[in-house]
This record gives structure tokens, sequence and C-alpha cells, in this order.
């Protein structure tokens, strides 16, 4: 059972399906799995370019849409009221849904009118297009500001989190504010898999390293993770992760901010052999 996060906004279950880089089949292949697996939260984005394949995964599951948190990205291009409008039809239209759970803006835009566009998203939340609205890619200055112009509450901050990259002044701000944080890449980019702590902590656990990072993430206060995965195992895997609780001794040694460059460079090598347009995680 994937346990549920929950703020005066909203409730969201704490681990979801990430799906960043999947396209086509493989993206359907993952929700179909991830859904019968029991997962209830799968992410994408418009610039991920698979809302349709995301959306078919949906609609051909046994699952029903209400029971499914789901959420997408308006692509930060958008910088008008009529382009974010026209962009959030379309998202529905591919995913063909009459809703999200989950309207996020992507990444923080310096050509765009910050205010603007998230008063269009909160339009898109009164006319029942999106339950709740976010931001993704903001550190906490962003976030505050965020805050301060949205009409609609801001419910969480999607960014990079995983033991080497802490990210602990925006955490604390989240934490202190209600917001949730939402972790992408919470394997750093599978630099967890192979490191020796990770390996060391998970053998008191009769686990993997995997599970335990994903554990590091899940024991904060307000955070999800959204793990990226097409293997069925991996998949359960994942889900597994709750079975166990890290010691406070064990969190804290996992806890190591000074890999956070070596981490960077294993993510910025897969970007650069990335297509155009995918470094949008």
């Amino acid at each position: 059972m994937i346990p549920t996060a929950t703020t005066d906004e909203v409730e969201i279950p704490v681990l979801g399906l990430g799906t960043w880089q999947l396209t086509d089949q493989t993206a359907y292949d993952a929700v179909s799995t991830a859904l019968e697996l029991g997962y209830r939260h799968v992410d994408t984005a418009q610039l991920y370019d698979n809302e349709w394949a995301v959306g078919r995964a949906l609609a051909d599951s046994d699952v029903d849409r209400e029971d499914v948190f789901l959420t997408t990205k308006v692509d930060p291009t958008n910088r008008t009221r009529e382009s974010v409008a026209e962009s959030i039809e379309a998202s529905l239209e591919k995913l063909d849904v009459e809703y999200v759970d989950l309207l996020l803006l992507h990444w923080p835009n310096p050509l765009a009118d910050l205010e603007t566009v998230l008063t269009t998203m909160s339009k898109a939340r009164s006319r029942g297009q999106t339950r709740h609205i976010g931001v993704s890619n903001f550190g906490r200055d962003r976030l505050e500001r965020a805050r301060s112009v949205s009409p609609a509450p801001i419910v969480t901050d999607q960014v990079l989190f995983h033991p080497f990259h802490p990210q602990r002044e925006l955490l604390d701000y989240c934490q202190r504010e209600g917001v949730l944080l939402t972790a992408y890449s919470p394997l750093a980019e599978g630099a967890a898999l192979s490191d020796d702590v990770l390996a060391d902590v998970a053998r008191t656990y009769d686990a993997t390293p995997a599970q335990v990072a994903l554990r590091w993430a899940t024991q904060h206060e307000n955070v999800v993770a959204i793990p990226k995965s097409t293997s069925r195992d991996h998949l359960a895997e994942n889900r597994d992760s709750f079975a166990f609780t890290l010691s406070e001794t064990d969190h804290d040694r996992i806890t190591r901010p000074s890999l956070a460059t070596t981490a960077r460079l294993a993510l910025g090598s897969r970007l650069r052999d990335a297509l155009p347009g995918s470094s949008t995680a």
C-alpha cells in the first residue's frame, strides 16, 4: 500500500511514476504496468511529448480515472494568457481527460510575467480543468514569489531531490509553509544504485540501494517521489520501499551533499546525449 502525503490543500500518493524521456509504447507500457502494480500517481508534461501515450494507458486501465492522481506541466515558452490556456486545452485533449489533478509550470521563464501565467493556470482551476496548481524547478526565492502572485494555492514544487542533493533550504521552507516538495530523479539518475554507502545500509534492511534512496526521500515530511522506471521488477521494488523505516543514524549517513557535484556531472552527461528539449524533468 502506497501512503499519501496530506496538506491543507491536497492529498497525493507519496510514490508516483515519472515519465521523463519515456515516449510512445514505452510510456504506455510503463504507465499500464505501474497502475497494475498499485500505483495511483502518474507524472507527465507537455515537453515530454508523451501525454497521448499516458492518456491511452489510463483509458485502457481497469483503474478508474478518479482514482489516479495525474500531473502534467505547462511548457514555459507559453507566456501569454492565450497560449497558456490553449496549451492546457491541448494537454487535456492529448491525455483524453476532462481534468488533471495537478498542473505545474515546468520551469521559471525570465521572459514571462509569472503573475500572468499563474493567473491563467488558476483560472483553469476555477473552470475545473485542474484540481490544483504548482511549479517545478523553482528555487526558494522563486517559489516564495510564485506563492505571492498566484491567485490559487501553490501546492507543490517539483525539483531534483536525492541524498546527494538534499535541497535543505528549499525543503525547510516547504515544510514550514505546508507546501509539498515533489522529488524527481530521486535515484540521482542512477548514481544511487552503485553507491557503496547506500548498498551497505540496504543490507541492514534486507533492501536494495534504490529502495533505501527512495525511503530516504519519502521519510522527509512533505516529500513525494516520482522515480522513473520501465521494468516491472523495478516498479514493484520501488513500490515496496515502504516496507522499512530508516533509523535517524542511517538517514543522516545517507545524506551527502558533498556528492552533489558528482551527481550533477552524471546527470549532465545523460542530458548531453538526449534529444534537444529532453533536459526538462
